[in-house]
Formats: structure tokens, C-alpha cells, sequence
């Protein structure tokens, strides 16, 4: 059959025919064969992937059908996310680089971002004139880079414990040419941040995308996510381990009008059931998802010391 596929059309629907019987799971950017192949397609072509691209019946020449092909193979076999066989994933309307030391950028936090974080966010500028914008556990960098280009009035701490990570991070900071304003720190959590509690060293929004799946679910979990680092993935048995740290430091580090925003997925329900008198507003997508809470300052300092019980509590098992 192979020899009658001619145009990025025939290629297409030849990809997505392939994926579907392979019994493929697409959850890294896209979430159907047709999405994917086309993104496959497109990624040879050298075409957008912002939904611009309507030359389908373009011819693909030998050598393009050959990279069509071996990407495919590659995808069928190594069951990897599509993204780490092209090196590149979209968020937030933008373009990233990846690779398998970070996870593939996926979140509902891009409509958040996209919308500057609305109603939600209040910047007090310092005395530069900028707010101040901390990515908790960024990872390669996609939502700190996003924040900066989306948010051009505020300045981004990007904090991750992995120095592979904050490389990938570094040069999706430059591909957006956002130096200026995004801050890469190697850090286990808040470790390395200023907590001094003077306003400069204060944030407007803490947004967070933490590793928060549980151990066992991950196990569970089809042979893509395993393709991804799992230390990006994993925190502890319940998965909470982190997400509890960051809801423990961030009342010193946010101002006092300031937001904290965590994804915590499918972990949610076992949030509100260790911590039942926390008032989460969980936030709803246009586009899908959930998962994802807002706390502002004064509700993190009234539930603290619940989320401190539990802490110790956890500690001393």
C-alpha cells in the first residue's frame, strides 16, 4: 500500500490508521491518532503546528516519506511520547523544546496563563516596576517561559531541584527571548529562595505543576508516562508529598494579596480528604481538564497549621 501514499493527506491517514491499530495512548499533546499523526506529518514538513497548515496535498518527496516513516516505526515500537522522537512540544499556543529529562507540557494551566491568570491575579510592582511570578517546580521551563510572554509585566523565578531539567529550561527561556525576565534556580523547593519576608522577595503568584502522582498509579500507567522522568511524576505513595510542601512555604514567600495556583490531578480527592477545612476552589477549563486549586494568601495563612498537623503527622509514620 505504502507505494500509493503520495501526498501529507495519504501519509495522514496512513499514520493515524497505524497508531490506531497499535492500540497507541496519546495523552502527551494530543489525545486521538488523526491529532497525532498530523502532528508527525507536520513536524517533517517543517510546518506549524497552529493549526494554519492547509497544503494537504502537498507531494512528500522520497526523503521526506523516509522521515515520515521512521518516525512512525519509532513511535509504534518505543511506545515514547511523540514528542521526544521530534524534540519539540506545543504549550500555550507557543513552541518548546524537550527532551526525556523533563515531562511533555500538557497542562489546563495554559488557558489560566493565556488569560493572565484573571480575575485571579493582582501584580503590585516593586521598584523596578514589575510583579513577581515564582514556576514552582518548572521542569523545562514551558510555564515560567509562557508566563513571561503572556504576563510581559511581571518577573519569573523558574526553581527546579533537577540541573538537567533547568538546561532544557535555559533554552526555552532563549528560544522566547525571555532572559530578562525569567530567573532559573536550582533548588529543592524553596530552599534557595529569599525568605526574608521583605516585599521584594514576595510574590504575586506561586503557580505550580508538582510531581503528584501516587507510586502505585504510576505502575498503572500506559508505558508513555514511563518514557517521562519519575521524578517529575512520583511524590511518595499518595502522591501529596510535594504538593503539602508548597502548601506549607507559600504563605512566606506570596504578598499579601498574593495567589498560590497547584495541579494536583487525580490526586484532588485525597488533597480535600487529608485537609477538609481548606477552602480549594477548584477551577474549571473551557477547553477540559481539572485538578488545579486557588488559595489566596490570607486562606493559606488561616489553614496552615491543618496542613502543618499533617505534615508532622506524615513525618512520623
Amino acid at each position: 500500500m505504502k507505494y500509493m501514499l503520495k501526498t501529507a493527506a495519504d501519509w495522514l491517514e496512513y499514520c493515524a490508521g497505524e497508531m490506531d491499530r497499535a492500540g497507541l495512548y496519546f495523552g502527551h499533546g494530543t489525545d486521538n491518532a488523526h491529532d497525532e499523526a498530523a502532528w508527525l506529518v507536520l513536524h517533517v514538513l517543517g510546518a506549524s503546528l497552529d493549526g494554519s497548515f492547509t497544503a494537504w496535498d502537498v507531494l512528500l518527496s522520497p526523503a521526506q516519506q523516509e522521515s515520515v516513516e521512521h518516525l512512525l516505526r519509532r513511535r509504534l515500537e518505543e511506545r515514547c511520547p511523540l514528542a521526544y522522537l521530534t524534540g519539540t512540544a506545543r504549550f500555550c499556543g507557543l513552541d518548546f523544546i524537550v527532551n526525556t529529562d523533563v515531562l511533555v507540557p500538557r497542562s489546563p494551566l495554559a488557558e489560566l496563563i493565556a488569560g493572565q491568570f484573571l480575575p485571579w491575579l493582582e501584580i503590585c510592582p516593586g521598584s523596578n516596576g514589575r510583579g513577581r511570578v515564582l514556576d514552582m517546580c518548572t521542569g523545562g521551563g514551558c510555564i515560567a517561559t509562557a508566563m513571561a510572554v503572556y504576563l510581559p509585566g511581571v518577573e519569573v523565578d523558574a526553581v527546579d531541584i533537577s540541573p538537567a531539567a533547568l538546561e532544557v529550561a535555559l533554552r526555552n527561556v532563549e528560544r522566547h527571548n525571555a532572559t530578562d525576565r525569567v530567573r532559573l534556580v536550582c533548588s529543592d523547593l524553596f530552599t534557595e529562595l529569599d525568605s526574608s519576608g521583605q516585599p521584594g522577595g514576595r510574590y504575586d503568584l506561586i503557580v505550580s505543576n508538582p510531581p503528584y502522582v501516587a507510586a502505585e498509579v504510576f505502575a498503572q500507567l500506559p508505558l508513555e508516562y514511563h518514557a517521562e522522568p519519575v521524578t517529575g511524576l512520583v511524590s511518595g505513595a499518595d502522591g501529596l508529598d510535594i504538593v503539602l510542601k508548597i502548601l506549607d512555604a507559600s504563605p512566606v514567600y506570596l504578598k499579601q494579596r498574593g495567589i498560590l495556583v497547584v495541579e494536583v490531578g487525580e490526586s484532588a480527592p485525597g488533597l480535600v480528604a487529608l485537609l477538609p477545612r481548606v477552602p480549594f476552589l477548584w477551577l474549571e477549563f473551557h477547553r477540559g481538564g481539572d485538578g488545579i486549586f486557588l488559595l489566596e494568601y490570607d486562606q493559606l495563612r488561616a489553614c496552615h497549621a491543618d496542613v502543618r498537623t499533617v505534615l508532622e503527622q506524615r513525618e512520623n509514620v
